[in-house]
């Protein structure tokens, strides 16, 4: 525990569902929910408009839309939530060498460590002009708390929200903490709230009263130690700038139960090919492939299978996962399957198995002879127009009316609204084909206009942003409506 609130904790505002209505003047002010649109998925975030209809985080979708049915339903856009988010750790590095990011949205600092604070005047100074910052440079809001330790730290900023600053004084936790909801505390989740409720503690206070051996009766000694200690305000957990990767993986939750086993192999490749995916963005290979399945019954099933070595190569993993689905049983239907790599590390082991390497022969010397071919094309060809997807939310461009956003599609048709984050009104709705020529898929605009840039869509209709004005990641294609939704 420190003498000084000098760690710091940021939790963007809403922050999936903010970005949104940055980007959408014509949202701004109201409810927005974005997440998976299908009949199985779930809210990733809900704007501030919308909870106050009851919608919230990990919410399904269909009941969300029951609370809130004239809100704006939108695909998520990781790709441009994650520019936004290496803009916001830009600037806390700026701060610390100690940046600890929880998620793209959230993340410790430690402003001793980085000179900025020593005392709380200076700690609340850094906190404000890092508030600041985060306004002039993505158009979004944080909130802010600062506090001799991580937990009274993540504790004051989920205080201070939406838009504040919260400090906790050294010396004032217990009092402050008393009164506060056992729930408050880190690893108390519904389960263990009831226990304790039952046993007749609701509060912090009555967690300190208790003492440490009477929690160590009712929950164990690890967890129940662990919680006298926070219950007093104890926390000694430094910040930590590097946190190893323990595992990579992907899943995906379907609108329909799959019953054909060809399809469910075809999806468990897909995944295996995904994951593969984020396992080399990261720089990482992994020993064991790990299979999810989860059936019609909402049963789950693990299966793992460790390798002799650690590997990058989608064929190893596809038959690996493969193998690991020969002995689950989907007789019913699936409702989730997901594939991951965990026991990863930073070199690779070729050709572990023989019948791997013997299908990477053939596919190498298919792309070399595709290659050689003078009659082959360049470059593929464009899917047909007819079959494109347009998700709620994502950005388009036209021909003739410039920039906009896709309010909704469905029947043949595909409905836009031509606006940007820096116009000055709601923008024009138009309604086109989903297979008109002059309408197409764009990045996403900064949210934050730069010298001498104009706020209306029609003066852009003519030229596109500089790709140096554009954020760094291009937003992710939506999947369908049934794609596995984790919180923020």
């Amino acid at each position: 525990m420190r003498a000084a609130p000098t760690i710091l904790h940021l939790d963007m505002d809403a922050f999936f569902a903010a970005a949104e209505q940055a980007s959408k003047p014509s949202l701004r002010g109201k409810p927005v929910i974005v997440g998976g649109l299908g009949p199985r998925g779930v809210v990733a975030t809900a704007s501030y408009e919308a909870r106050r209809f009851g919608a919230r985080s990990a919410m399904p979708m269909a009941q969300a839309r029951r609370l809130c049915p004239n809100g704006a339903y939108l695909v998520p856009r990781f790709g441009f939530y994650r520019s936004i988010s290496e803009q916001v750790m830009e600037l806390l590095g700026r701060l610390s060498p100690l940046v600890e990011p929880l998620s793209l949205d959230e993340a410790f600092v430690d402003l001793e460590a980085g000179g900025v604070a020593w005392d709380a005047q200076s700690a609340r100074e850094a906190g404000q002009r890092l508030r600041a910052d985060i306004r002039a440079v993505t158009g979004l809001t944080g909130s802010v708390g600062l506090a001799g330790s991580k937990m009274l730290a993540k504790i004051a900023s989920e205080e201070a929200k939406p838009d504040g600053l919260r400090l906790i004084e050294p010396g004032t936790e217990r009092d402050m903490l008393a009164p506060m909801p056992v729930r408050t505390l880190p690893g108390v989740g519904p389960a263990t709230g009831e226990h304790l409720r039952r046993a007749g503690m609701t509060t912090v206070a009555d967690l300190a009263e208790a003492g440490e051996d009477e929690l160590v009766r009712l929950l164990g000694k690890a967890h129940g130690a662990s919680l006298h200690r926070m219950a007093l305000g104890r926390d000694d957990r430094p910040v930590v700038a590097e946190r190893d990767t323990k595992s990579v993986s992907v899943e995906d939750t379907f609108d329909v139960d799959l019953h054909d086993r060809v399809r469910v192999m075809n999806e468990v490749g897909r995944l295996a090919d995904r994951c593969v995916q984020r396992l080399r963005a990261s720089g990482h290979s992994g020993r064991t492939i790990v299979l999810k399945v989860r059936r019609y019954d909402f049963s789950t099933l693990t299966r793992s299978e460790t390798l002799r070595g650690p590997t990058d190569d989608p064929a190893v993993v596809r038959e690996a996962a493969g193998r690991l689905l020969d002995s689950v049983d989907t007789t019913g239907g699936v409702r989730l399957l997901g594939v991951g790599v965990s026991g990863l590390a930073d070199f690779t082991q070729e050709d572990l198995f023989a019948q791997a390497a013997g299908e990477r022969e053939p596919v190498e010397e298919a792309a070399a002879e595709e290659k050689a071919d003078p009659a082959a094309p360049e470059q593929a060809q464009p899917a047909d127009p007819a079959e494109r997807h347009w998700p709620a939310g994502h950005d388009v461009h036209h021909r003739e009316f410039g920039p906009g956003w896709v309010q909704g599609s469905g029947v043949g048709r595909v409905t836009v609204r031509f606006e940007t984050p820096t116009s000055k009104a709601p923008g024009r709705v138009r309604t086109f084909r989903v297979d008109d020529p002059d309408l197409a898929p764009s990045e996403p605009l900064p949210l934050v206009a730069g010298p001498g840039e104009t706020g209306d869509a029609e003066d852009q209709a003519s030229s596109s942003s500089s790709p140096a004005s554009r954020p760094k990641s291009r937003s992710e294609p939506g999947r369908g409506s049934g794609a596995a939704m984790s919180r923020p």
